[in-house]
C-alpha cells in the first residue's frame, strides 16, 4: 500500500502452534501526505498481559501523534512516556518493547526501547541503520564480545534490560537519516532476528518488490521456527514486521 510518499508492506502472526493470542502489535499512522510514523511493539509477560501491554503502547502513541501543537519528535517521546506510565498503572506486571520510526520528506528518525529492531539498507546492501538491542546479548554483540552466530544461539538471548512498563525505562533516539530511492526500512519484533541472520534478512529486503521480500521473510522464518533444519536457529515466536521504501 502507498503511505506518505512511499510503499509499505506489513505482516503479523502468532507463533506456529501457539493457541493463545499474538502478543505483538503494530501501527501505521499517516500524519500528512509527506510524513508518517511506523510502530512495532512486542509484548512481554505472558498471556494476556503481553498482548495488553503492546496494544496500550501502540494506541497511546497513536493518540499522542494526533497533537498538532508539537513536533512529531515531541509527540513520539511523550507517547513513550505516557505508554510507560499506563502500562505500569495497569498493574499486571507486563511490559513491551517499542520500535518507532518517524518519516518526513524522505528523512527518518528512529526511536526504540527493547529488542525490536530497526534496520535501513541500501539497494546494494549498504547498512545505513542497525539499532542495538537493549539486552545483555545485544550489548555484547555491539562491543565485539559475541559474533552473530554466538548471539543467535545464546542461552540468555531472551533477556531484555530495557522495556516500556518499567520505572527506569530509557528511550534510544537516533539522528536523522536521509532515505535514498530504493533504500529499504525494516521494523521487526525479535521473532524475525531470532530466526534469521542479519545477512539473510538484508539479502532478501534490499532488492525486488516489497511484497515479494515480505513473503520470503515469512516463509524462511516459519521454516526455521518449525525446526526443519537442525543446523539453523529455531526460536518459535510471534512474528511482526513492517517494510517501507520511498517511491522516489
Amino acid at each position: 500500500m502507498a503511505l506518505s510518499g512511499g510503499q509499505v508492506v506489513f505482516y503479523t502472526h502468532r507463533a506456529p502452534n501457539k493457541e493463545t493470542v499474538n502478543e505483538d502489535s503494530m501501527g501505521l499512522v499517516e500524519l500528512d501526505s509527506g510524513s508518517c510514523v511506523l510502530i512495532v511493539a512486542d509484548g512481554l509477560g505472558g498471556q494476556p498481559a503481553g498482548a495488553t501491554a503492546s496494544e496500550i503502547a501502540v494506541q497511546t502513541l497513536s493518540r499522542s501523534l494526533q497533537r498538532t501543537d508539537a513536533t512529531p519528535r515531541e509527540t513520539i517521546l511523550q507517547g513513550f512516556d505516557r505508554a510507560n506510565h499506563q502500562i505500569i498503572e495497569h498493574g499486571s506486571g507486563s511490559a513491551t518493547t517499542l520500535a518507532v520510526v518517524e518519516i518526513r520528506n524522505n528523512q527518518l528518525r528512529p526511536y526504540h526501547v527493547g529488542d525490536s529492531m530497526i534496520v535501513v539498507t541500501g539497494q546494494r546492501g549498504k547498512q545505513k541503520l542497525f539499532t542495538v538491542s537493549h539486552s545483555p546479548v545485544g550489548y555484547a554483540v555491539e562491543a565485539g564480545l559475541l559474533n552473530e552466530e554466538e548471539a543467535i544461539t545464546h542461552a540468555q538471548r531472551h533477556l531484555i534490560s530495557n522495556v516500556v512498563g518499567a520505572d527506569d525505562m530509557n528511550i534510544s533516539m537516533g539522528s536523522l537519516i536521509n532515505l535514498a530511492p530504493r533504500d529499504t526500512l525494516l521494523l521487526a519484533s525479535d521473532g524475525l532476528f531470532d530466526n534469521l541472520y542479519y545477512e539473510e534478512i538484508i539479502a532478501i529486503i534490499r532488492k525486488g518488490s516489497l511484497s515479494g521480500a515480505a513473503a520470503r521473510l515469512v516463509e524462511l522464518a516459519h521454516q526455521r521456527m518449525a525446526g526443519k533444519d537442525t543446523e539453523q536457529p529455531c526460536h518459535p515466536d510471534d512474528l511482526s514486521f513492517i517494510l517501507y521504501r520511498p517511491l522516489n
